[in-house]
């Protein structure tokens, strides 16, 4: 990465955070009100343990949640694919769950599966399933007809067709769905946490957010939501690494071009 791309960006970080440190400080606000960032950092020091056990609940609920949803939203697609008939019966379903509001159903969750682990991963399952069902599906209704005609020609099976025709078409769908499904995924772990989450020193960050609100703990406070933040970006960062190894030899949307 050269240093035209990180100087922008860089400056632009210090810039904000100098401002926040210099304003905060002249107008004299108490840190319960608006913490500087000094305060915010001195919070997360002095908690750090107790963070750093917060933030791998939150990534091993979000984690379970994110890869729940590609395999049922992959398998769930590919079904829906198969069949327009079963396409036209079950996905107007596959939407009226999306629009339902999560808090609405989390208590069901709750009710189903108890508190806790089990509870907090269905939530975040939940959140992240529809976008990978529904882009994967676009990608495999996408595949070029001449090229379904081909396979067609060769008397190649449905499941020929599907996993060496129809699936690699849909891999950049795919892909963007997983960069939409593996944020939420961290959203929806902590709003699982919020509802569903056992607090004492294994809650998640959720669990701290709720806490450090309650006490007026109000730089750990953001401490917290930044670290739900950093979790969401290495995330997207990873798929975003995962998608430039898969599609960068073979598809518009990643290959290096030249200026």
């Amino acid at each position: 990465m050269s240093v035209n791309k990180i100087a922008p960006p860089l400056i632009a970080f210090i810039v904000f955070v100098g401002g926040w440190e210099l304003i905060v400080t002249l107008l004299g606000m108490p840190p319960y009100i608006l913490p500087k960032p000094s305060d915010i950092a001195a919070a997360a020091s002095n908690n750090w343990n107790g963070l750093m056990i917060s933030v791998w609940t939150t990534i091993s609920e979000a984690v379970l949640g994110f890869l729940l949803s590609i395999v049922l939203g992959l398998g769930g697609a590919v079904l829906l694919a198969v069949s327009k008939i079963i396409e036209k019966s079950v996905y107007p379903y596959a939407i009226i769950l999306q629009t339902i509001p999560i808090v609405a159903v989390a208590p069901i969750i709750v009710i189903w599966f108890g508190a806790g682990m089990n509870a907090i991963v269905i939530i975040a399952f939940l959140i992240g399933f529809f976008p990978m069902l529904s882009n994967t599906l676009i990608g495999l209704n996408s595949t070029d007809n001449n090229m379904k005609n081909l396979f067609y020609l060769y008397n190649a099976t449905k499941l020929q067709t599907m996993w060496r025709l129809r699936i690699p078409a849909a891999l950049p769908y795919i892909v963007a769905g997983l960069k939409i499904s593996c944020t939420l995924a961290v959203i929806g772990a902590i709003v699982g946490e919020y509802i569903a989450g056992i607090g004492g020193g294994k809650g998640g960050l959720g669990y701290a957010i709720t806490v450090a609100s309650s006490r007026l703990q109000t730089p750990y406070l953001f401490a917290c939501g930044l670290s739900a933040s950093v979790v969401g970006i290495g995330f997207f960062l990873l798929v975003n690494a995962f998608s430039k190894w898969m599609l960068s030899s073979w598809h518009e949307s990643e290959m290096r071009h030249e200026s």
